[in-house]
């Protein structure tokens, strides 16, 4: 089993953090990648304090494992945003940050209510600026990686660059959805890895069947980094199935479908070319909205259990690497 600077600092087994696509990484999918000796990870950007609480709540009733929580503060209403993430520091081991510039008093409130921080960043200067700002670790995200992307290089040269300049924990993240690419990644110098595209296939996930359906026959050919899913989220590029991006230009009309409200309750309509995570309730053309897909979408062979997925993850990487070593 392996054992690195992540796993002693967070204090699970396995060096996998599921990534948290969205509203696809329900609290099942991060229970059960936690109960599997991963880090579960979900998304609570868009939730006032009250609903993180019930749900962190309910999630750790759930497991004794390793989650977290995943903030992207643009989405955050200021005014609530140090009470948002205390609530979330409270109850789960991790709280993650992405897509805005590290900032220092958000570790603070992090560790001031007793969890670990980490940042997700896309460059060697934006490493540097997490660690300075109290990161306990740090994710380093290349440009082969499905969703919003933050990196503009690869993977394993992005890595290599944060490497060099940081004393903190960095997992990779991009291109992983294989025990061969993990194997790669932990070779090079990761302390672990962050798996996002393979887990969207997982049954404990909350795609909707034509999504998974779409990135099973998909190659890593057949992603696309593209900024064509900016309605409401201009200037953010990212990497989704070509074919959806060919759909929504073809697509006749302004509103593509109907979304069902995360935790809240309610529905709204979907805009053309809106970055949205496709879950099961979503209704409409699901081919022409934004099927996010990682290069490493050629790993999603069919719907599995999450604990097999980490399963295979990590036997796959184990085997090569004892090989290669």
């Amino acid at each position: 089993m392996f054992t690195t600077r992540f796993t002693e600092l967070v204090g699970c087994s396995i060096p996998i953090q599921q990534a948290a696509i969205g509203g696809l990484a329900t609290p099942d999918l991060a229970t059960a990648v936690a109960q599997a000796g991963g880090m579960g990870m979900v998304c609570m950007y868009w939730s006032p304090p009250g609903v993180i609480e019930n749900v962190l709540d309910d999630l750790r009733e759930q497991t004794s494992g390793i989650f977290g929580a995943n903030f992207i503060m643009r989405f955050v209403d200021p005014a609530l945003a140090h009470e948002a993430v205390a609530v979330a520091a409270a109850r789960a081991n991790v709280v993650e940050f992405f897509y805005s510039d590290p900032d220092p008093s958000l570790i603070e409130t992090v560790h001031a209510s007793g969890a670990i921080a980490c940042w997700q960043v896309g460059s060697q200067a934006e490493a540097i600026a997490a660690v300075d700002a109290g990161c306990d670790f740090i994710i380093a995200q290349g440009l082969e990686a499905g969703g919003h992307v933050r990196g503009r290089i690869s993977m394993l040269a992005l890595l290599d660059e944060v490497l060099e300049t940081v004393d903190v924990p960095v997992l990779a993240a991009g291109g992983i959805g294989t025990g061969r690419a993990m194997a790669a990644a932990l070779a090079a110098g990761a302390d672990g890895v962050r798996v996002g595209t393979r887990f969207v296939g997982a049954v404990e996930a909350d795609a909707h069947p034509k999504y998974v359906n779409a990135l099973i026959a998909a190659k890593a050919k057949d992603t696309i980094y593209t900024e064509a899913f900016s309605t409401g989220w201009p200037d953010a590029p990212h990497r989704v199935l070509r074919g959806c991006v060919e759909a929504a230009e073809t697509f006749q009309g302004e509103i593509v479908g109907e979304k069902q409200l995360l935790y809240i309750g309610g529905k709204r309509p979907i805009r053309l070319f809106e970055p949205i995570s496709i879950r099961k309730s979503e209704t409409g053309a699901i081919e022409a909205m934004s099927q996010w897909a990682g290069e490493s979408v050629n790993g999603v062979k069919g719907v599995q259990p999450a604990a097999d997925i980490v399963r295979e993850l990590v036997d796959e990487a184990e085997g090569l690497l004892r090989r290669w070593g």
